[in-house]
């Protein structure tokens, strides 16, 4: 394939609102070595997209400064960091038999080799990501699902929303028989952390508003709480013994309400802040209680791996609310930003 073949692609040009999201054609990326080309099947929407497009991670001493995921975005920048697809090329030194391969994209930039590296970049924002009908991505990062039974656009769903789940349940240790709370439980990581902790045997009581409910229940939850009613009276009287992992997407007063729920020992896990950056709690609540709080940002190697374990044996159900093409990125991501749907948006290069 030349280099100098053109393909179509969606890219922000600077923080703003989706009005800086440009469909253009650009040169179709070259692998380099130790690289794949891999064609987008789908590319799936996180709310990092959204974040990253607004620069609403500010930077340590300014919280609203204008920021990509990491620091600063090098512009124009191509989003998404969650693909599918098939290798079509391969760069030197890479095994020319993964040419044909299925595959789903670790879009983790890491800060080791090591398998139990920590992610401190992301495709779609420290570089390039698959907005786009081709992206290029480290051939160690690209994992074989060709044997799968998931359709692509459930495969495209899994990087960062299952992956930050599962990172979030093995940083919580949560085990067997123990009660796990999920809060924003109808989006994606939500869903996520709610099969995944059924799946490990945990009592998974989950938070969701009203129209939501029955959506999150079919999805794996013992008990749904309507996080319009008394949330913390509602957690009591579903675990009266006390949560022993709570995993958090929302934050903000959650985490001060929250804490003092958690039983002896207990963990709570936060890897967003949708309800707030900003939180205020009782120290004592943690130190008398031997309690932890634990942040989480996305996942390892090893917790990608298996992650792709799972994936290959069918072993998550992902929940496509909503497909796109990729001329309708803008609407794609508004969709997103209403938060009306249960589970994830896609889009289809």
């Amino acid at each position: 394939m030349s280099a100098s073949q053109s393909m179509r692609a969606v890219r922000i040009t600077g923080h703003g609102g989706p009005e800086v999201l440009e469909l253009t054609e650009v040169a179709v990326p070259a692998a380099q070595a130790g690289e794949v080309l891999v064609r987008v099947s789908a590319v799936a929407l996180n709310n990092t997209d959204l974040w990253t497009r607004e620069g609403a991670y500010g930077r340590p001493g300014d919280p609203k400064a204008k920021s990509g995921w990491r620091g600063p975005i090098d512009f124009p920048r191509i989003q998404g960091a969650d693909v599918a697809g098939r290798v079509v090329a391969v760069g030197a030194g890479v095994d020319g038999s993964l040419v044909g391969c299925r595959v789903v994209v670790d879009p983790a930039i890491y800060d080791t080799e090591g398998p139990d590296a920590n992610p401190v970049g992301l495709m779609g924002s420290e570089r390039d990501g698959g907005y786009a009908e081709y992206v290029t991505a480290p051939v160690e990062r690209v994992h074989d699902v060709t044997e799968s039974p998931l359709t692509d656009d459930q495969l495209a769903t899994l990087p960062t929303a299952y992956g930050t789940a599962l990172g979030m349940i093995e940083r919580g240790r949560l085990a067997k028989g123990e009660t796990a709370l999920v809060s924003g439980a109808s989006g994606g990581v939500g869903v996520a952390l709610v099969q995944i902790a059924r799946a490990r045997g945990a009592r998974v009581l989950a938070i969701s508003s009203e129209p939501k409910i029955e959506a999150v229940r079919e999805a794996g939850a013992h008990a749904v709480i309507d996080r319009a009613g008394d949330v913390a009276g509602q957690i009591r009287a579903a675990a009266p013994e006390g949560i022993d992992v709570a995993l958090d997407v929302v934050a903000g007063e959650l985490v001060g309400e929250g804490l003092p729920l958690l039983r002896e020992g207990g963990r709570w896990v936060i890897a967003g802040a949708l309800g707030g950056y900003d939180v205020t709690f009782d120290v004592r609540r943690l130190y008398l209680h031997n309690a932890q709080v634990i942040g989480s940002a996305m996942h390892t190697p090893t917790h990608f791996g298996l992650l792709m374990d799972l994936a290959r044996r069918g072993e998550v159900h992902p929940v496509i609310a909503a497909a796109f093409p990729l001329n309708r990125a803008a609407q794609a991501q508004e969709a997103l930003s209403r938060r009306e749907h249960v589970g994830k948006i896609v889009m289809r290069p």
